[in-house]
């Protein structure tokens, strides 16, 4: 029965009823996911990734490899992956294995272990291979991951902050409240961060007293103590990454403790990105497991995470508990369990000579220590039942059990050390990496057990040490600090590395999750992956949820045997963020959906609305797509548009081009070294087609440059190189040409413009109350006038983009939707993108972005006598001439028509000789084209000026199409239409 004790975290008060795999079970408040299992009895959590092996929790914290579980599945609220030592209970909380059908304790898929010697490390590089990759790979991604992606939008919300003090500490152990302690109180910011909701680490466990208090109420008035003194202390809150200038990434968990949608206005999750004079990593050390045959049955439990579900929420149930250890540092917990209640019977240790202190506090409490043995194998089907001990000179001999608890060692916490750009070394002695005290990193230390201290005393020495650094970098006078009195604590840290027990078997497992066995690390040594980053990559092994927390070491260890090289010398692998899974929502916070890219409207929505105009996304701005007409199909609709254009009239809405004024003394100036083209030779009034290139010498943007004035200008853009081209004029204008005189503005969201296309549309403009002369000989193509729409001023610009004659009217913003009105009134109909698409395609006009690549030059598009007389330089010149950038055999624009003119074409497909697999170009744009009855396409072709009129052929997802290759410009060439 639980009972709620001085030192327990649970509130044996207030029962929570939960459900796991089906199953109705209590718990309390204050229990974690897992220590309400154990306390019910449930010891199988899990299933491994690839042999679906039973799983028990081994852990208590972020390094629990084996409790993955999946909260709230079927709703809203539903979210994979979790680990359960981390999940806080709630009431009605409903929490599933993942991995495993149906359940975690009957798992079908069990039955690949009957196969496990076919499927070793790696062996998914070695086999699948006939008839074809293919055959397997639908099965192979639906059994890939653990957990199953919610189908549901989340209705959660998250939160994201910046937070800045003088002093940063992570970790609430017993090195962060003791170096918080010691820096709070003179007036600096000092925050403390803990990923657990209570403070203390492995003092909610420990037996050993501190300044004459117990262990668990020192950390309670030390807690109390730092909130007085104004210290900032954030529960829940996880240090994920450690960036340049002591920027860490923080995730504080707000309102996971508690059933979703609860905690009304509480952000479920909040991101805080900490910047820090001063950092100390107080992060800890997660304990090792051993390595040894069938280490991997439910009940085989790390000492340091027993004591906690021990003592901290007295959730253990077992009857005969038995103990597997390599160091002096595993006795503390052991002793912990023992005194709690769940009486310890035998503790197995490795090493010959054991501190005579350690043998006399065993016997004190009725347990046998057997030294000089070692766990060679266990038993057991869905928990472990008996273990078998071998001692030197001696027979195996078989122990009954139902509770094995095992240490191997320590491994410092050093992930957001190394992310620090911190260097490691490795301690023979004590068996682990630690940070190089020779190299340290300014403006960060790194006490207690993250450092290599196994004892209390050398934690509070190594923390109040920190501490005295910390204030002579901020320049705070120096202080006595307290020299805290530890007692009853198990002092000893000897350690006698054991990277494996009896035989480097198949079933001696070194990555619980991954199914990672000393057998595979020895296979890999065989077939020379000796780096430790390409073992990693072809075992699996540290590539789970919990980032090898637990197996890193081992793996390296057994590898470094297997090739005759020290731990040290075989290294680590690369410590990335996060340290923990972090959702992609916290990283998001409120920037999603329309707050991460803002959905522009047009001024004239309303009015493609009311004209029924199918809606969709163009980059940032909401378009009409077309206008469907009863039972149309969308290619039903387009295509009508496109015959309405070429016949008759119509409008389209280009408001999202972009325009940008220039204006000054030295505008011509300015745009001269701007564009490819010749700028001060354009007369007032006219319109030029204009290419700015990148530094690069590839085309950046496109669009037609205007003269208003002597000094004005009007630049026009692509509607996606809108923003692109201001910020790209203003660098320019602010860096690198800060001479010229000349002002820019951005006014794009200003003027709404409206193209009127197609034969008509001079007819339809002169029942508009316009005042500006629209005869061809008074308004030529490529000519800009303005005057006024009404009592509203207008500017129009003779342009075209579908080849048609064509009227571009830009009017206010504010008069856009009325404007729309009167100019369909007048006899011009809506069409939409997608008509455009296929007309200017047809023309053969670029797409910037589609046809051209950052390193597509104005020559490949058949552009090369842009600026070649031009006698002033410009943005990319240089680039563009260099040889790399010329030459037949790059990439050119040519179409593409189908030999077959019933076969379609699409955008993607490969260019090839024919006889021939090699890709020599591709297809940008494919569209079919109602006015010419075939499918064509423009394409970027190998050579492609000099092999107009060959033929090619296109290969598109396993057909072949034969095509012709033909000028891009496939319908009225000489331009009679548009300058008509």
């Amino acid at each position: 029965m639980r009972t709620a004790r001085t030192a327990s975290g649970i509130d044996a008060t207030r029962p929570l009823t939960f459900t796991f795999d089906g199953r109705r079970l209590q718990g309390f408040a204050g229990d974690t996911l897992a220590s309400a299992l154990l306390a019910n009895g449930v010891w199988i959590v899990g299933r491994s990734f690839k042999l679906h092996r039973p799983r028990g929790l081994l852990a208590a914290g972020a390094d629990e490899p084996n409790a993955i579980v999946q909260l709230a599945p079927g709703t809203p609220f539903e979210e994979p992956n979790l680990k359960a030592p981390q999940v806080e209970l709630y009431g009605g909380l409903d929490a599933r294995s993942v991995n495993c059908w149906p359940s975690a304790r009957f798992d079908v898929y069990a039955v690949l272990g009957l196969f496990k010697r076919f499927l070793p490390a790696g062996f998914y590089y070695k086999t699948f291979t006939w008839p074809t990759w293919h055959t397997f790979e639908p099965a192979i991604r639906r059994a890939a991951g653990l957990g199953r992606a919610p189908r549901l939008p989340d209705p959660d919300r998250y939160d994201n902050s910046h937070l800045h003090c003088d002093v940063l500490i992570v970790g609430a152990g017993a090195a962060g409240l003791a170096a918080a302690l010691a820096l709070s109180g003179h007036g600096r910011s000092v925050v403390l961060v803990d990923e657990q909701p209570e403070a203390g680490g492995a003092l909610r466990w420990c037996n050993a007293q501190i300044a004459g208090r117990q262990a668990c109420e020192w950390v309670a008035a030390t807690v109390e103590t730092l909130e007085a003194r104004g210290v900032r202390y954030l529960r829940r809150t996880t240090a994920t990454g450690y960036y340049e200038d002591n920027a860490i990434a923080l995730v504080e968990r707000v309102a996971e403790h508690a059933r979703p949608g609860s905690l009304q206005g509480a952000p479920k999750q909040r991101f805080l990105f900490a910047r820090a004079r001063q950092v100390i990593l107080a992060t800890g050390a997660h304990e090792r497991p051993l390595v040894f045959p069938h280490n991997d049955r439910p009940g085989i439990v790390l000492s340091s995470a027993a004591a906690l579900y021990a003592v901290y929420y007295d959730a253990l149930t077992a009857k005969t508990v038995l103990a597997f250890v390599n160091n002096d540092a595993a006795y503390a917990a052991l002793f912990a369990v023992h005194d709690s209640g769940t009486r310890v019977a035998t503790i197995v240790d490795t090493r010959c000579n054991v501190a005579q202190s350690l043998h006399d506090s065993c016997r004190t409490r009725g347990i046998t220590l057997l030294v000089d043995a070692r766990i060679v194998d266990t038993a057991g089907r869905s928990r472990v039942s008996r273990v078998c001990i071998e001692s030197v000179g001696g027979r195996p001999r078989w122990l009954d059990c139902d509770l094995l608890l095992m240490s191997g060692g320590w491994s410092p916490a050093v992930h957001l050390y190394s992310q620090a750009g911190g260097r490691l070394v490795y301690d023979d002695a004590r068996a682990m990496f630690i940070p190089d005290s020779a190299h340290p990193q300014r403006g960060l230390t790194v006490p207690g057990s993250a450092n290599g201290a196994l004892s209390l005393a050398k934690t509070f020495a190594q923390a109040y040490a920190a501490a005295r650094h910390v204030m002579a970098e901020l320049g705070l006078p120096p202080r006595d600090l307290p020299a805290d009195e530890i007692a009853c604590e198990v002092t000893g840290t000897d350690l006698e590395p054991l990277w494996c027990a009896g035989a480097q078997n198949a079933s001696a497992w070194v990555d619980f999750q991954n199914d990672v066995t000393a057998a595979d690390i020895a296979l890999a040594a065989r077939e020379n992956f000796v780096s430790v980053e390409h073992l990693k990559r072809y075992t699996t092994a540290g590539m789970g949820s919990d980032q090898g927390k637990t197996s890193n070491v081992n793996s390296l260890a057994l590898l470094g045997e297997a090739t005759g090289r020290t731990p040290g010398a075989v290294g680590t692998t690369t410590f990335r963020p996060p340290y923990t899974p972090v959702t992609i929502g916290t990283f998001g916070a409120h920037l999603r959906s329309n707050l991460l890219r803002p959905r522009l409207r047009l001024p004239a929505h309303s009015a493609h609305l009311r004209h029924g105009a199918r809606l969709d996304d163009y980059g940032a701005w909401v378009r009409p797509a077309y206008y469907p007409q009863t039972s149309e199909t969308p290619e039903q609709a387009w295509t009508r548009e496109v015959h309405l254009v070429r016949e008759s009239v119509g409008v389209f809405d280009g408001s999202p081009l972009g325009k940008f004024e220039v204006k000054g003394p030295d505008a011509v100036t300015f745009l001269n070294a701007i564009y490819v083209n010749e700028i001060g030779n354009l007369a007032v009034g006219r319109c030029r087609y204009c290419l700015m290139l990148n530094e690069g010498g590839g085309i950046l943007d496109d669009g037609v440059l205007t003269r208003l004035a002597d000094d004005h200008f009007l630049v026009g853009t692509t509607s996606a190189g809108a923003q692109r081209i201001t910020e790209w004029l203003t660098y320019w204008r602010e860096a690198g040409m800060t001479r010229y005189r000349v002002a820019l503005s951005q006014v794009t969201d200003a003027w709404a413009t409206f193209a009127v296309a197609g034969p008509r549309a001079r007819e339809v403009l002169t029942r508009l109350p316009l005042d500006i002369p629209l005869a061809a000989d008074a308004f030529p193509h490529m000519s800009f006038r303005s005057g006024r729409f009404g009592a509203e001023p207008c500017r129009i610009a003779r342009v075209s983009f579908t080849g048609e004659l064509t009227f571009e009217v830009s009017v206010p913003v504010r008069n856009a939707d009325e404007v729309f009105e009167q100019i369909v009134a007048a006899g011009a109909t809506p069409f939409g993108i997608e008509a455009v698409m296929v007309m200017r395609a047809e023309k053969g006009f670029i797409h910037v972005g589609v046809e051209t690549e950052p390193a597509t030059t104005p020559a490949d598009v058949g552009m090369g006598a842009f600026g070649s007389k031009k006698t002033v330089p410009f943005i990319g010149q240089r680039a563009a001439r260099r040889p790399a950038m010329q030459g037949s055999a790059r990439l050119q624009l040519v179409g593409i028509e189908a030999v077959d003119r019933e076969a379609r074409l699409r955008a993607g497909a490969h260019l090839l000789t024919p006889g021939q697999r090699r890709s020599e170009g591709h297809l940008t744009s494919a569209v079919w084209s109602p006015t010419l009855g075939r499918s064509i396409a423009l394409a970027m072709l190998a050579d492609g000026t000099a092999r107009v009129g060959t033929t090619l052929d296109v290969y598109d997802d396993g057909r072949t199409i034969a095509a012709r290759v033909v000028q891009p410009c496939f319908f009225d060439p000489a331009g009679g239409r548009l300058a008509s």
